[in-house]
Formats: structure tokens, C-alpha cells, sequence
């Protein structure tokens, strides 16, 4: 029989309930002992804080923070449509958060690694956490994809779990935890990085809920025009050549684009354009 469609509520009803039901397996999953009664303190304490939350940018503050006791110091949350790999995502819950070194976010994006990260692939056929080094060493994983792993490694991201995050009516996301070494997260992290994940994928969905994302930034003609020729690697000469304007005009542009994606820089601005769907790549 056909599932009847969700409603936001009874959607979020069984996300919170989803949610609950895995927080209360952790206690019996694990024997007592002072490493688990220490991490389940510390996780307590990390749901405990996000109920105060206002804003998603605090909830990702606060997952970094928690992070941080596993040996984590990156984190990258992203959601997806099922027939792109990383555009023209869910408009539910906030789209792309990460806080990775931003010489590798650019590079990742400026050499298109976003069309073939195998972690991406990999999100879509799994429904538990996984390790990194899983996909790595998977037969199915190409050349090119296991490129994106090295290079990610040359600055320093050298593993980490991700956990896919599938939602009703095909909703994708998936939650990246990375490391500095090549270290083996133990089963017990894996379990409460992967709880931690689908409490802030539930929070997210609350916010979306209230509206705090529904209406997405909105870029004029020729601001749209200047962040797609960024994100294709331009310079501001080339695309004043290409739009007949001048690198002065250009920049202006790329300015207000800044600041309307809340971006540090011109490359994450085409990043979150490509993810909100308001260029293609």
C-alpha cells in the first residue's frame, strides 16, 4: 500500500521520534564504563544546548564543539536531490554548512571534485555511517575519485565518517566528520557522531519548518551572471571581457553576492550559489 504523504508536522513527529528512539539505544549498546559515561555526559550536554537554539549556524557551532572530543575539527553538512549530485537540493533545513580549510573547499570546487566525490556516491547507497578508508579501498571507487581523498589529504583532511541522512519522500543529506590522521574512529564514536548528525538533521528540519530557509536569497540578473562565470573559474578581467563591463563593475557584483550568500570569499559564494540551485555549474 502507498504511503500517504507527510505533513510537516507528522513529519516532524517522526523525525523527533526517530531521533529519540536511537538516543535511547546508547545506553544499552555499550557496557558502563568511564569513557562512555564521560562521552554520553558530553553528548546529554550537547542535545541539552541545542534545545535553546535560535539559529542553524549556532546548532552547527555547537555539533563543531562536540565534534571536537572524537578528534574532529571539520565538519560539512549538505543536502541533495536525487538526480543532481550536488545541486538544486531539498529547500529544507540549511543546504550546505561546513567549516573544512577553506584552501581545500576552493580547491575542491575550482577542480569540480563536488560531480564525482565518491563520498557523495556513497551517501546515496548507504543508510549507515561509514568510514572513509571503506569507500577508498571499495572496487567500485575510480582513480578519480580516489583522487579527491589524496589531494583532500595534501591539506590536511586526512580521514573521517560520514553519515547519510535519508529523509521521506526521497529527501538526501549526509554529515561529514573529518581528522587530521589517519585514525580509525572507534565503533563507540561512530555511534554518537552518528546520533549527534541526525539530531542536528531533525533540528534543521525544525527550523525549515518555521521558514527560517524557505525564502532563499535572491541575485539580480547580472549578479547571477558574474558568481556562474566564477564558479567556470573566471578571473573579474575575463568576465568583464566575456560581459562587457569592467573588472570594477564585476567586483561590485561579486560583493553583494558575498554578502547576500553570507560567504567569506568568491569561490564559497559560487559553492552555495551551485547548492541553492540559483546557478548550474
Amino acid at each position: 500500500m502507498e504511503r500517504p504523504p507527510m505533513t510537516a508536522v507528522s513529519e516532524r513527529q517522526e523525525l523527533a521520534t526517530e531521533s529519540s528512539d536511537r538516543f535511547a539505544m546508547i545506553s544499552s549498546a555499550h557496557s558502563p564504563n568511564a569513557v562512555g559515561d564521560t562521552l554520553a555526559i558530553k553528548f546529554d550536554r550537547f542535545v541539552e544546548q541545542t534545545d535553546g537554539v535560535a539559529q542553524c549556524k549556532q546548532l552547527f557551532e555547537l555539533l563543531s564543539a562536540f565534534a571536537l572530543n572524537f578528534g574532529c575539527p571539520w565538519i560539512a553538512y549538505g543536502s541533495l536531490a536525487p538526480e543532481r549530485k550536488f545541486s538544486k537540493p531539498f529547500r529544507r533545513g540549511p543546504t550546505v554548512m561546513v567549516n573544512f580549510p577553506s584552501e581545500w573547499q576552493e580547491r575542491y570546487f575550482e577542480m569540480g571534485y563536488d560531480r564525482i566525490d565518491p563520498i557523495i556516491k556513497a551517501s546515496r547507497k548507504r543508510s549507515g555511517a561509514f568510514l572513509w578508508s571503506e569507500v577508498y579501498d571499495d572496487e567500485s571507487t575510480t582513480e578519480a575519485e580516489r583522487r579527491v581523498f589524496d589531494e583532500a589529504a595534501t591539506f590536511g583532511v586526512r580521514s573521517g565518517i560520514t553519515v547519510p541522512l535519508h529523509g521521506p519522500n526521497g529527501r538526501l543529506a549526509f554529515m561529514s566528520f573529518a581528522q587530521r590522521c589517519d585514525r580509525t574512529l572507534q565503533n563507540r564514536a561512530m555511534t554518537y557522531l552518528q546520533l549527534a548528525a541526525v539530531h542536528f538533521h531533525r533540528m534543521g528540519a525544525k527550523f525549515a519548518s518555521l521558514n527560517e530557509f524557505d525564502a532563499g536569497p535572491v541575485l539580480s540578473f547580472r549578479e547571477r551572471e558574474c558568481i556562474l562565470w566564477i564558479s567556470r573559474g573566471k578571473s573579474s578581467w575575463e568576465i568583464g571581457k566575456i560581459l562587457a563591463i569592467s573588472p570594477n563593475t564585476v567586483n561590485f557584483h561579486l560583493k553583494n553576492v558575498k554578502h547576500k550568500l553570507d560567504a567569506s570569499s568568491r569561490t564559497l559564494a559560487a559553492i552555495k550559489a551551485v547548492s541553492l540551485g540559483i546557478i548550474e555549474s
